[in-house]
């Protein structure tokens, strides 16, 4: 109980002026996230072999699912939100764009670095033991998977302040652009020009953090109007995917030729806008019950691993998928999909969640880690160097995992793009605070 002690004398500490509710916003997104992805993965043994499958795609009357547990959307609105006020924090402090910066990536690529050395050593091991080429691709792409959000997320931190002084100067107009311009890209994208959908990977995602702007202004009124955001958006991506011709899942669904998230599109956006409507509605009931004391320091606990639970869910269940089959078989030979899966999926989930929470509260020192703001800083131009090759090299590798590149050696060099990248930005080694 020493660590739940510690979470709630942090949360007690928590000012008023506070928006708790962002943080709660942000720990239950990455958590549906987490739940969603064990849901999804279905693993089959049989005949003393494991059959990995999609349930997407074994179950095709669920996709309207994906539109509750495809919750990326509400992690970037919360991003927008906290950026603005640290952007905001940062001007009043005196702080350059390079302090920023450094501060606010070294949260996010921290915990990366583990992972994803992690995997290199894991890769490294299963070749050297004469594991086959196509199971250390599935098994380290699986697990590196969730490393796609942040090659995006870095770069949206990148434009914060660019996308923060839009939002200053022309309001709503900044978040309609981006709307045009996610518009346009699908367009293009549907009309043969499919190379240009990868640059949807901004127009979306930046569209959805001018949101984050709006919220922290106070310029999405009551909940009224947010219910009414809500209801058009709902009318619109009904459209688009009833009528149009974007397909129901919001993830990437196997046997699908278009797919709403690889690359994006413009029913995230919308989607987006739903979520936005539906729980900002609730903001102030929410905020009221975060008030109380211990649904604030889960909060608080979450927050404090919130990455490191991301980046190491999918390979802590692989790790389990491999001990059950090394067992015989142990609770997998339940046929995917069938009644006797779905009531198995209680058990499955829980025994997770109470593996996943002890080990990220352990591999979290590195998120966890205060951050030294009166350290010298490497000049801006060396951080977003840096901060770009690690976009670049994690993108590639969240693509096509380990021994899985369409060219050879592009894993190796893709990762090391991302240790030159944390190298040149001063991310390889973390900040402790100075005492």
């Amino acid at each position: 109980m020493r660590i739940w002690g510690n979470a709630r004398d942090l949360a007690a500490k928590t000012p008023d002026s506070r928006n708790r509710y962002v943080d709660f916003l942000r720990a239950a997104s990455i958590l549906v996230v987490v739940i969603g992805h064990w849901l999804i993965a279905t693993v089959y043994y049989q005949d003393g072999s494991i059959q990995p499958g999609h349930l997407l795609e074994i179950t095709n009357g669920l996709h309207w699912m994906t539109w509750l547990f495809q919750v990326m959307p509400i992690f970037f609105i919360v991003g927008g939100f906290s950026n603005s006020i640290t952007l905001d924090s940062a001007h009043k402090k005196g702080l350059d764009y390079a302090t920023w910066l450094a501060a606010r990536l070294n949260r996010l690529v921290a915990p990366l670095l583990f992972l994803l050395i992690g995997w290199g050593a894991i890769a490294l091991a299963q070749y050297l033991l004469g594991v086959s080429a196509e199971v250390i691709q599935y098994t380290s792409r699986s697990s590196l998977i969730p490393t796609w959000f942040l090659a995006i997320y870095i770069m949206v931190v990148l434009l914060a302040p660019v996308t923060h002084a839009m939002w200053r100067r022309w309001g709503f107009a900044s978040f309609w652009l981006f709307v045009a311009l996610a518009a346009i890209t699908d367009w293009l994208f549907f009309a043969g020009f499919e190379w240009a959908g990868w640059s949807n990977y901004f127009w979306v995602w930046l569209g959805v953090h001018q949101l984050g702007y709006a919220w922290r202004e106070d310029r999405l009124g009551g909940a009224t109007m947010l219910l009414g955001y809500a209801a058009v958006a709902f009318a619109v991506l009904y459209a688009l995917t009833h009528l149009g011709p974007y397909p129901m899942a919001m993830v990437g669904s196997p046997g699908e030729d278009v797919s709403n998230s690889l690359p994006p599109k413009i029913t995230l956006l919308v989607l987006g806008v739903i979520q936005l409507g539906l729980l900002l509605s609730l903001e102030r009931p929410m905020r009221k019950a975060l008030d109380g004391l211990r649904l604030w320091t889960a909060t608080v606990l979450i927050n404090s691993m919130i990455m490191t639970v991301y980046l190491w869910h999918i390979t802590l269940m692989i790790a389990v998928t491999a001990a059950l089959f090394y067992a015989g078989g142990f609770f997998l030979g339940i046929e995917p999909g069938s009644s006797d899966w779905w009531w198995s999926r209680i058990p499955w989930v829980l025994v997770l969640l109470a593996l996943l929470m002890p080990v990220a509260f352990l591999l979290a020192a590195f998120e966890r880690r205060p951050f030294d703001q009166t350290a010298s800083m490497p000049h801006a131009a060396r951080q977003v160097l840096g901060a770009i090759m690690i976009s670049l090299g994690i993108a590639i590798i969240a693509m096509y995992g380990f021994a899985g590149t369409p060219v050879a050696g592009m894993d190796i060099g893709a990762f090391a793009f991302v240790i030159v990248g944390a190298a040149i930005s001063g991310l390889l080694f973390q900040r402790r605070v100075a005492t």
